[in-house]
């Protein structure tokens, strides 16, 4: 059974204890979370469509909804809704008067996360096999299998069966899509320094470049003349040792 609404999604309804089946004369209770209190648990039933579910116990709190004794005829789809139109998710609940459950999250299973399907009778578990779709995945000792990091590929209908103990009406299990949160924009501050130190740097070796060409041109416009020494007082004459030679005759 499924609900069509035209209405702004604004709550959450939480089911507790968080499975999707039930046994008969079982309890279950519904709450609807949201920014007001003007809340109400409906739900569409094979008796009644659009119904108002009861008060709570304390009548004050149309937003809580406690069933103490399940019947099939409680199988079907609960709400949350506002006379301003708004509403929330719905969940499918299934009550049975057989003797196996499956245990699975009443709301959609996020991606990613892990979930564990329960395979259970009325007085506990037992070995089970695990159906999705019509086909066999898993057989368990335990009753109970865990799906590690699920995916959009995993959504689908399933139900367990206990030999010589009967088998569970199908549930569905739905899988939401994570939600990836973008990284906000740095401030442009952030932005902008690195870019100002990059234009800093190359404004130095710039004026630096410019420098070193101006000096080597303040080098290059030294004038070189000669230069004559002149030397005062009489000139210094050294005489040929060669020349200067006096011979003399021997005389033996």
């Amino acid at each position: 059974m499924e609900l069509t609404t035209l209405c702004t999604v604004l709550a959450t309804l939480r089911v507790l204890p968080n499975k999707s089946q039930f046994f008969k004369y079982t309890s279950v209770s519904f709450s609807c979370e949201g920014n007001s209190s003007e809340w109400k648990v409906k739900r569409n039933t094979s008796k009644s469509t659009n119904e108002d579910c009861p008060n709570s116990p304390d009548r004050k709190t149309p937003y809580h909804f406690v069933i103490g004794d399940l019947y099939t005829s409680d199988t079907g789809v609960y709400w949350c809704e506002s006379e301003a139109g708004r509403c929330s998710n719905s969940v499918n609940i299934t009550v049975t008067g057989g003797s196996v459950i499956l245990e699975s999250p009443s709301v959609p299973v996020m991606e990613g996360e892990s979930v564990t399907l329960i395979c259970r009778n009325q007085t506990s578990t037992l070995s089970a096999d695990f159906y999705k779709d019509g086909r066999l995945i898993s057989s368990s000792s335990s009753g109970n299998i865990t799906i590690h990091r699920v995916s959009k590929s995993d959504e689908g209908l399933y139900k367990c069966n206990i030999s010589d103990g009967g088998q569970s009406p199908d549930s569905w299990l739905a899988v939401r899509a994570a939600v990836h949160q973008e990284s906000p924009a740095p401030p442009l501050v952030l932005v902008l320094l690195p870019v100002f130190g990059v234009c800093l740097a190359l404004g130095s070796l710039m004026l630096l470049g410019l420098w070193r060409n101006h000096k080597g041109e303040d080098e290059a416009d030294v004038d070189y003349t000669n230069v004559t020494v002149t030397q005062e007082g009489l000139p210094i004459r050294i005489r040929d040792a060669d020349t200067a030679s006096t011979y003399s005759t021997v005389r033996t």
